[in-house]
């Protein structure tokens, strides 16, 4: 069975980075594409970005991009989320999601596997 667990996710400062982490378990973490995706209160969870099996390539919403970068370590099936320059309202919890195939999907219903979600609070 495949699992997701994201960790490092806290509270930040406006303009501020973090990076939170996603280890995958019970599966071939390289023949996963991965997507990050977030949820605000009382907002339906969003897009943010996806990699490629390979990490060679990436796509980003435009809310982030140039600000967020996906990388991932097949060695370590591990995903990481780069976050710069952070805004209030980037808050949300963001969750990390896994999806067998090749296309870089934006729609959640498309990833079969989820994490928990890990917390990420701006202050202004």
């Amino acid at each position: 069975q495949v699992q997701l667990v994201e960790s490092g996710g806290g509270l930040v400062q406006a303009g501020g980075s973090l990076r939170v982490s996603c280890v995958v378990s019970g599966g071939t973490f390289s023949s996963f594409v991965m997507g990050w995706f977030r949820q605000a209160p009382g907002n339906e969870r969003e897009f943010v970005g996806v990699i490629t099996r390979s990490g060679s390539n990436s796509y980003y919403a435009d809310s982030v991009k140039g600000r967020f970068i996906i990388s991932r370590d097949n060695a370590k099936n591990t995903v990481y989320l780069q976050m710069n320059s952070l805004k209030p309202e980037d808050t949300a919890v963001y969750y990390c999601a896994a999806r067998s195939g090749v296309d870089l999907s934006t729609r959640q219903y498309d990833y079969g596997t989820w994490g928990q979600g890990t917390q990420v609070t701006v202050s202004s």
